[in-house]
């Protein structure tokens, strides 16, 4: 007995998994609703005042929510039978013996609703992603793309910062990060990217290329990486294939570092000994764009107070304005920080350059602390 509640157990909790997941048979939703079916429409027949007939689109829309196509064909089937039972009892139209009878505003309602139902039941089909999982799936990928974003931890005398802000709202962007400690723990490499696109438009291809980045970055040399991720690009043949990059390469115990772009905006440092701030901009194509490119990078050095920060063009690019404005208008609201240190910056530069904007929006803010 007691290995018989074991086995009868193990298997209702596989079945239990299985049907959350959507890899277990639909029979047991469908009985439910199929009994609902008669039910309405004994409520009609016995109460019509309480009970309208258009209330099988209840169970009919349901059925599109939750039952494979063959499967729902069936429940339509059974509510089909449920109208024309209601139609025979209760009349339709002048000759109704109720003040609501089955009309063929009704069936019309309700042949709608199974259309619609249909339609997404088929969808859910073909795509093969079951209700039950299909919010979880995108809610994995989001936080995927997220956990992919996270910058490792640095040593102490360093700090850095992340925001990313996806155009309208969405849970997706075309901006991402990936970033790697390398050489031993004493290099940190970041790579910034903005695909074409934005949004969920562009949130597919910005996953798919930052697992690929992640994979490249600190397995290649870092003169190599962009022409390798140009090369990654290109095999995709997508119709909007291109995007931009900016590649840095820091090393954290000397604080110099090299900066490669593909067609990417300038970086910005803050030189702490004159306050003032200056663009590192490197030559390079966009990614995607042909084969053979060079990248060719631009070196520099963070001294004790530098700050460094990378940025994608939905935070400072705007219809009629220059980018240099929009550049300055960044900086300029950086120096506000610059008194109590950069802790907690990023985001709220991002609201204050650009809260409104309909475009993905990623700043990177790396900064050396004062010796004391």
């Amino acid at each position: 007995m007691r290995k018989r509640w074991h086995r009868a157990r193990t298997g209702l909790r596989k079945s239990a998994v299985d049907y959350f997941r959507g890899d277990g048979s639909d029979w047991v939703a469908f009985a439910g609703l199929f009994l609902t079916v008669p039910a309405i429409a004994v409520g009609t027949i016995v109460g019509p005042e309480w009970c309208d007939p258009a209330a099988l689109v209840l169970p009919v829309i349901a059925g599109g929510l939750v039952l494979r196509p063959a499967t729902l064909l069936l429940l339509y089937a059974s509510a089909t039978a449920a109208l024309v039972v209601e139609s025979l009892v209760l009349g339709s139209g002048p000759t109704s013996r109720v003040p609501v009878g089955v009309t063929p505003g009704t069936v019309l309602t309700v042949a709608a609703a199974g259309l619609f139902g249909l339609v997404i039941a088929q969808f859910r089909s073909r795509v093969g992603v079951p209700w039950r999982r299909g919010g979880t799936m995108l809610f994995d990928l989001r936080e995927r793309i997220r956990v992919q974003s996270r910058l490792p931890h640095l040593p102490s005398g360093w700090h850095h910062e992340m925001a990313l802000r996806p155009a309208g709202g969405q849970s997706f962007s075309g901006d991402f990060v990936v970033a790697a400690r390398t050489h031993g723990g004493r290099t940190l490499e970041v790579v910034l990217t903005d695909v074409s696109g934005k949004g969920m438009d562009a949130g597919s291809r910005a996953l798919l290329l930052s697992g690929a980045f992640g994979g490249l970055l600190g397995s290649l040399t870092p003169h190599a990486f962009l022409p390798a991720a140009n090369g990654y690009l290109l095999r995709q043949d997508w119709d909007e294939g291109f995007a931009t990059s900016i590649h840095l390469v820091l090393d954290l115990d000397s604080g110099d570092y090299e900066l490669f772009s593909a067609g990417h905006l300038p970086a910005v440092q803050l030189h702490s000994g004159t306050g003032q701030w200056e663009e590192k901009a490197a030559e390079g194509p966009l990614l995607g764009v042909y084969d053979g490119c060079q990248f060719d990078p631009v070196k520099g050095s963070l001294a004790p107070g530098d700050v460094l920060m990378l940025y994608t063009d939905g935070l400072v690019e705007a219809a009629g304005r220059d980018l240099s404005e929009g550049i300055d208008r960044l900086t300029g609201e950086a120096d506000r920080y610059v008194p109590g240190g950069f802790e907690g910056a990023a985001w709220h530069l991002i609201e204050a350059v650009a809260k409104d904007v309909n475009d993905d929006r990623a700043l990177l803010l790396l900064s050396r602390k004062p010796t004391t």
